[in-house]
């Protein structure tokens, strides 16, 4: 099966909003498959089709069991949060952003609302790092980076370390 390419920040793609999807099927499935493929490789627990140079709004996650929550395995198309509680704070990496982790506030639970592979829509409830996952993910799709997630000092910081890592061609 092949694998994708990730793209890197600052692609366009990964800061432009999302199309909906409206056509489910053998395509949007082997998209879908190799995602999984791709984001299992990178060693990554979630990955938007931004990040694959797909603007569209779907991504696919695969958190582990840990801390007493249930192994979580999904694909969210065209997701929306319609609930979210409590707060969790924590360090926070990216596919994107090889190499650059950052302490990142998001909220402990979420409820989203999303269709699955049939084009059935589907809502699930998660906490803790399947939250901070999908909350992450559906950034992606909605053209929002983790950077725009940190404190201004702390993204002053990580852009500085970017450019860095691209002069010394580490980002790549």
């Amino acid at each position: 099966m092949p694998i994708l390419p990730i793209v890197h920040y600052p692609e366009a793609v990964l800061l432009e909003v999302g199309k909906p999807v409206d056509e489910f099927g053998e395509d949007l499935e082997r998209l879908v498959a190799d995602m999984f493929v791709t984001m299992e490789d990178a060693g990554g627990v979630g990955l938007a089709a931004p990040q694959v140079g797909v603007g569209r709004r779907l991504f696919v996650m695969d958190t582990p069991e840990r801390d007493g929550y249930a192994q979580e395995r999904h694909v969210l198309i065209n997701p929306e949060i319609i609930h979210v509680e409590g707060e969790q704070t924590g360090d926070e990496g990216c596919l994107s952003f090889p190499g650059l982790y950052q302490v990142v506030r998001r909220e402990m639970r979420v409820i989203a609302r999303a269709h699955n592979l049939k084009g059935e829509q589907v809502e699930i409830d998660v906490r803790d790092l399947a939250a901070r996952c999908i909350l992450h993910e559906t950034d992606h799709c909605d053209g929002i980076v983790f950077l725009d997630r940190m404190t201004p000092l702390k993204r002053q910081f990580a852009k500085r370390k970017i450019k860095t890592l691209q002069k010394t061609g580490k980002w790549n």
